[in-house]
């Protein structure tokens, strides 16, 4: 479609769209659990994978899950609301939202579980190489933990 400043504009085609929604298994909305925020993170990654190569229809979906998964991580994650809490709170909450058992940290920032409970329960500081590994792990700042 030529428009008549001369330009050319791409037209989205639905029907390809909604085909690529299908092939993805997902419908577009507000990312409401962690589950769905795993998905779409799942999909929006397959995309960043075709880098160039994406047609209009797969640019346009990745740009409204990039949209819908920073809108999910700043409510979920958003700095300000954790200011007054301490590292371990916030190691907590990190735990309990995304459904991540104590265990689940071993050989991440650890092989110990007795250290992990320590570092979880707030008895021992978390160390900046640990809080790398962390926010690494729950894809957060790793300055939360410090």
């Amino acid at each position: 479609m030529i428009e008549s400043n001369g330009k050319m504009t791409l037209t989205l085609n639905n029907k390809n769209y909604l085909q690529l929604l299908a092939q993805a298994k997902i419908i577009p909305k507000i990312i409401e659990t962690e589950a769905e925020y795993e998905q779409y993170l799942a999909v929006a990654e397959n995309l960043i994978a075709k880098k160039n190569n994406r047609t209009l229809e797969e640019t346009t979906l990745f740009r409204l899950l990039v949209k819908l998964i920073e809108d999910y991580e700043e409510k979920v994650y958003d700095l300000e609301d954790w200011s007054n809490l301490s590292p371990h709170e916030i190691l907590q909450h990190l735990l309990e939202s995304s459904g991540t058992r104590q265990t689940d940290l071993v050989g991440t920032i650890s092989s110990s579980k007795g250290l992990i409970s320590s570092i979880v329960n707030g008895k021992r500081a978390i160390s900046k190489e640990q809080a790398k590994k962390l926010g690494i792990y729950f894809k957060v700042n790793p300055s939360l933990f410090l």
